[in-house]
């Protein structure tokens, strides 16, 4: 029974190929999508599962509570120590620091080879004890000076095929390092990606305040101090214990720390602390993957009632022959899962080969699992089953439904098709999802045009970053710098820590003028030199600019800070003292700068404070002109490398930077305007249907209108108005759905876009042309039929 069941199944598909075709095609899209989907909420859900008892893994993080709440990632460096010392809440403590940029340089007689490593960390010991990073050869020393661990990765890329243990490479051109042992290659569901971890007492060559016991002063993102509690211990009580650091090491600072326990399992998901992928992310994710196959589902129904008008006489010959309304009804459930598995097949096929564009296209590290995780394979079957299902139940049962004579005759009313307002309602969910979805992907659109496009305060097109070559003020950087300006196309040169919006910052409390007790709020201080104002365009709204020096001894302050100091105007900060850096450095205000976006539009402008301080300098920023840029390019290359042959050389352009700041925001855009695109495309497949539906229904209506003297744009419209109150309809739910959504999403960022009335025309307007293209190909058709032919069994 079930062989021949497939077998009419497989007949009736290759007799209606345009049926078969659609259903395929619009299965396969949406199988295909959900299957890239799961992967890769499958893929973030499993980060940092494969540690031993990740649940008692815990990163220690900081709330800074000033006239504001700031979120740090990290701990002062002496935390992790005193806590070893102090408390046995912990099996594991360890504190780890995360470089990017070091410089590894491997000699072998004569033969020198540089590499660059973006994953270089210092850790203590018990690192490997909390992470499931298993050794491949050698041991780990990671309390010797001077000594190191690497992956098999990084061993190949150092080595080749030998044997790194106990060969040696050479630091930032600082140390030599000592290998060790060899871990296996970590997996990409990691947020800890070491490929080169130094010993912890190595750190003081990275930065000695690092290495400082004593160290409760400041906070930097680059430490993270990790525990493996011991079974049974509560976290509430060692937040309580850890709660006493800061009145024991702290106790008149108004910069008030709180340290919490943050679950590993939130490390990858909490934007607070800089978690990458948030789980509304993986909700939203999910969704679309459901609504994908809804829309195809609901095709399916759409383009199956449709037909079975044409299959009216199969049925009723079938029943009277005695044919059961069950069988009839598994005979179409057999048909449904044919396209269904039909359709799986080939969306395993597409997922398979769009993977790699996948991985390269959102810069993730995604398996192909379908067929070797059980989870994925069977949720995968799961999707077969319910599609197979849902998809064929509702018109199976219209089609086993239909009367012996009434079927024989081609009488079948639209009541015995399922009823035209169960489509209705169908189409107008399909094409709300769709309408959420396009009005999602025009504000990130806009946002992110906003964000390209907003006055930063400064200039930032046509600025090259590169780093010094040495961290030492000497006077080679200062040669270096007039080298560069004398290049033909470089404009302007300047020395600085960071350039006006950037990642990297430097927050410190301040003393002002003559006042007792330090400032409520932290002061963004930015090393720079005396190019750096006319070299980023910065506007000066009092004073004057700094003057050539080599240490600090004026300061420009911006119009944040003014305000935030409670003076009147930018001249009441002039000539005023700052202390800053517990003491150690007292500057002069000698001007105020016009207020620039410091950091990313998600965050207020802040306090910034600016002044000469060449130990701190670790970039050049050169203006350059656009025309001849090759040339340029090449140019500061060839002069940077003679000055540093040591050292590699590398450069990014500002604008790429700044742009790095919203990767999240631009991974989910790219995810959101492929799916809208299928979504939008799936639908109109539906509309296609439900067009084929009312062309059978009316084939009547439109001849009688044709002999009447219709014309073609009457029926065209008669058409049309049924799908144009079904897209308004759609509108109407997605409208608001969409504001909602969108401008929740948009109080993320401090600085944005309004959402006007502006971004749901253009949704709607789209979305009415490419139905009304969809609509009109169908109802041309049936509009230029000839009225012989629909009349003349009457």
């Amino acid at each position: 029974m079930l062989k021949n069941y497939f077998k009419i199944a497989w007949r009736n598909l290759l007799k209606n190929k345009t049926y078969g075709l659609l259903n395929v095609l619009g299965l396969s899209l949406s199988i295909g999508a959900a299957i890239l989907i799961i992967t890769m909420v499958k893929f973030h859900l499993a980060f940092d599962n494969f540690h031993h008892h990740p649940e008692r893994i815990y990163r220690i993080v900081t709330e800074q509570h000033r006239d504001k709440i700031a979120y740090a990632p990290s701990t002062p460096p002496a935390l992790g120590s005193a806590f070893r010392r102090d408390y046995s809440y912990a099996e594991h403590i360890s504190r780890s620091v995360t470089t990017d940029g070091a410089l590894i340089t491997i000699r072998e007689g004569q033969d020198v080879k540089k590499f660059k490593e973006d994953n270089l960390y210092f850790a203590e010991p018990d690192f490997l004890n909390i992470f499931n990073f298993p050794l491949a050869a050698g041991s780990a020393a990671l309390n010797e000076p001077n000594t190191a661990v690497i992956t098999e990765k990084t061993a190949r890329r150092l080595f080749g095929n030998a044997n790194p243990v106990n060969k040696t490479f050479n630091y930032n051109n600082q140390a030599d390092i000592r290998i060790t042992g060899v871990l296996n290659d970590i997996p990409a569901e990691s947020e800890q990606q070491p490929e080169v971890i130094l010993s912890w007492p190595t750190v003081k060559l990275y930065e000695s305040f690092l290495a400082n016991e004593d160290s409760w002063g400041g906070i930097t993102s680059d430490l993270a101090c990790y525990v493996r509690l011991r079974p049974g211990v509560n976290p509430a009580t060692v937040e309580k214990e850890l709660a006493g650091y800061v009145t024991r090491y702290r106790p008149k600072n108004k910069n008030v720390h709180h340290y919490k326990l943050q679950p590993l399992s939130d490390v990858h998901y909490n934007a607070r602390y800089g978690g990458p992928m948030e789980r509304k992310n993986l909700v939203i994710l999910s969704l679309i993957a459901v609504f994908l196959l809804f829309t195809a589902c609901v095709n399916f129904i759409n383009l199956a009632t449709a037909q079975a008008v044409n299959r009216s006489k199969e049925v009723g010959i079938r029943k009277a022959l005695g044919g059961q309304r069950s069988s009839l009804f598994w005979q179409f459930i057999a048909e449904t899962g044919v396209i269904t598995l039909t359709a799986t097949l080939i969306a395993a096929g597409l997922a398979w080969l769009l993977l790699p564009a996948v991985n390269n296209y959102f810069n993730t590290h995604l398996s192909y699992i379908l067929f070797t995780d059980p989870q994925m394979a069977g949720m995968l079957a799961l999707v077969v089953v319910l599609v197979t299902f849902l998809a064929g139940a509702y018109p199976g049962l219209i089609l086993s439904g239909f009367k012996p004579v009434a079927a024989l005759k081609g009488k079948v009313s639209p009541a015995q098709l399922g009823g035209f307002n169960t489509r209705r309602g169908l189409i107008t969910v399909q094409f709300s999802i769709s309408l959420v979805l396009i009005i999602v992907m025009l504000v990130i659109t806009r946002q992110m045009q906003y964000t390209q496009e907003i006055d930063l305060g400064f200039d930032k097109d046509a600025v090259v970053m590169v780093p010094l070559g040495t961290s030492e003020p000497d006077m080679s950087r200062k040669t270096l710098a007039n080298q560069l300006e004398n290049i033909p196309g470089v404009q302007k040169v300047t020395m600085c820590f960071a350039a006006p919006s950037a990642n990297a910052s430097w927050n410190t409390n301040i003393f002002f003028d003559n006042r007792d007790e330090s400032e409520l709020f932290r002061v963004n201080i930015k090393a720079v030199d005396e190019n750096y104002v006319p070299a980023f365009g910065l506007k000066l709204a009092a004073g004057r600019n700094l003057l050539p020096a080599d240490t600090a001894r004026e300061m420009l302050i911006n119009e944040t800070a003014v305000r935030k100091l409670g003076l009147k105007s930018p001249e009441e900060a002039l000539n005023k003292r700052i202390t800053f850096d517990g003491g150690q450095y007292q500057v002069t205000v000698v001007g105020v700068v016009a207020d620039f976006h410091n950091g990313s539009l998600h965050n207020e402008i802040e306090p910034v404070g600016m002044a000469i301080m060449p130990e701190n300098f670790q970039q050049y920023a050169i203006k350059v002109n656009m025309s001849g840029l090759p040339a340029t390019l090449a140019a500061i290359e060839k002069h940077w490398s003679a000055m540093y042959p040591e050292k590699i050389y590398e450069y990014r352009f500002l604008d790429d930077n700044i742009a790095s700041f919203y990767e999240t925001e631009q991974t989910m855009l790219h995810i959101v305007k492929i799916f809208s695109i299928m979504s939008i495309f799936i639908a109109c497949l539906g509309l296609y249907g439900l067009v084929s539906f009312m062309v059978v229904q009316k084939r009547k209506e439109i001849g009688i209108r044709k002999v009447l003297g219709g014309s073609v744009a009457g029926i065209l419209w008669l058409f049309g108005k049924e799908f144009a109150r079904l897209i308004l309809l759609a509108f109407v739910i997605a409208g608001p759905l969409g504001w909602w959504m969108m401008n929740a999403w948009l109080n993320d960022f401090k600085y944005h876009i309004t959402l006007g009335p502006g971004v749901f025309l253009l949704a709607i307007a789209g979305t009415v042309i490419l139905a009304a293209l969809t609509v009109g190909v169908q109802s041309a058709r049936a509009a230029m039929m000839n009225p012989v032919k629909s009349l003349r069994s009457e």
